[in-house]
Parts: structure tokens; sequence; C-alpha cells
């Protein structure tokens, strides 16, 4: 019976290793084409796309489009958007999960019907309150309508609830208030939602077009994804894939890196994480 466990596993490792390649597909095809000159790329077979890579895409790219202002209004929006996501989600969520008041469970309703609600349908209402605020053109318009997270409040009311109720009644014996018990109790034990959200409202907003495409018209405040859009415009005829695709793994490198380093992080934060 020993000998199928390991052959057990080495299937595990084919199928995991068959969808990782299958994944990285459109990743090694996004760095041969900003490698490999468009005309070679097109005209050319495989074989002779190696001795013929350059970097001249990536310094184009980079001179084309404002890049280091594009990656200075993205980390703000982002990240920006993420401390105030987590000021939010994290009182919200304590409040849905520990504190009694009337119409908790409306509000909360309310929270999950956000849920359900495509957020095309809100651009329009979205746009005539950023207009009436006078906030276009600012990082403010594209953090505005994601400042209140509906999923990342659901998230955290939830991990709230798994807090032991003797833990917050030995706070409050100790004399710390709510905001107190939330800091030192409820968020160090619940710091993995925390991460996991922190990943995922990092990779969405980091990859948002549409919603900052209304909102911007000038580079001092366009993220990185609008400002890619202006490598289509180099060429009358016709794309420069080689531009394009570096302009996209200029964008994306980033992002990959984070989900790199969060990964490992993540996975040490759960592991060590438990109540004391």
């Amino acid at each position: 019976m020993n000998r199928h466990i390991p052959w057990a596993q080495i299937r595990s490792w084919i199928l995991l290793i068959g969808v990782g390649l299958i994944w990285l597909v459109p990743l090694v095809w996004a760095v041969f084409a900003a490698l490999v000159p468009t005309p070679v790329l097109i005209q050319e077979p495989p074989i002779n796309w190696f001795s013929k890579m350059r970097l001249d895409a990536f310094v184009a790219a980079w001179q084309v489009a404002p890049f280091q202002q594009y990656y200075m209004n993205t980390i703000i929006f982002v990240f920006g958007l993420l401390f105030l996501q987590m000021i939010t989600v994290s009182l919200a969520g304590f409040a849905l999960a520990r504190l009694e008041f009337w119409g908790k469970g409306v509000i909360f309703l309310i929270f999950l019907t956000q849920l359900m609600v495509p957020a095309s349908v809100l651009i329009l209402p979205n746009y005539r309150t950023i207009v009436d605020l006078r906030w276009h053109d600012t990082y403010l318009a594209m953090m505005a309508p994601y400042m209140a997270s509906a999923m990342g409040t659901f998230l955290m009311r939830q991990a709230f609830k798994q807090v032991p109720r003797d833990l917050e009644d030995t706070a409050r014996i100790d004399g710390a208030n709510v905001l107190q018990i939330l800091w030192h109790v409820f968020l160090p034990i619940t710091r993995p939602s925390l991460i996991a959200f922190s990943v995922v409202s990092v990779t969405y907003h980091w990859n948002e077009f549409l919603w900052p495409l209304l909102v911007t018209s000038t580079p001092r405040s366009r993220p990185l994804t609008v400002g890619l859009s202006l490598l289509t415009q180099m060429s009358e005829q016709g794309a420069q894939w080689d531009l394009l695709a570096a302009g996209t793994i200029i964008v994306v490198t980033p992002v990959l890196i984070f989900l790199m380093f969060m990964q490992g992080h993540f996975a040490k934060t759960f592991l060590s994480s438990g109540i004391r």
C-alpha cells in the first residue's frame, strides 16, 4: 500500500506542473513579443527569435509615456485605497460581528446585496457624484467608489465571529475600550484574513482600467493601465506588438513580485497565527 502514496503524489505534481505551464503560456508569449521585433515575430520562424532578441522595445515604451508618473499614481491609488479599506472593513466588520445595535441584520443584508450588484451598473451615478464633488482627475475620484468594500466587510465579519468571546471579556476586564480591543485582540488574530483581502484588493485595483479612464484626463493622476493604452496609438500602420508587450510587462511585473512575496508571507502568517 505504501507504493501507491508516492505515485499519487507524482500524479498530483504532474497535474500542478501542467496547470502552471498553461498559466505561463501568455506570460512567456508576452516576453517573446517584447524582446523580438514585430516583423521578426510575425514573418520568421520561432527558431530565429532567440538570435534577434533585444531590449529596444522596453526603452521605447518607457520613453513613449511618463511611466514614472504612472507608477507613482498607481502606487498612491492602490495602497492609499488599501489603507482606507483596512480602516473601513475592520470597523464595519467588528461592528457587525460583535456589537449589538438596532438594524444590524438589515445593514448586513444591504452589504450582501452590494456583492450582487455589478460594478458597471454604478458607473453613471458614481461619475455624477465625482463631478458634483469636483473631484475629477484626482486620486480621490479613483478611490471613492471602493473605500467601503462589501467583500472585505463580509470577510472580516466572518473572521471576527471566530474569535472566542473569552478574549474580548478578558480585555474588557483589564479596562480596554472598544478600539483597543479591536486593535490589540481582534486584528492580530485575524491577520491572515487581512492579508488575503490585501492581496485581492491590490491585484484588482492595480489592473483597474475603466473607472480610472473615466475620471482621469491628465498624466498627473492616470494609473499604469490607462497610460498603457497610449501605446496603441503609436503607429498608423498597425499595432506595434513589441511596444504593447513591453508596456504590459512593465505594468504587470510589480504585481507578480507582490503576489510572490505575499504568498509566502500569507502562508507563514496563517501557520503562525493562533489563539494564545
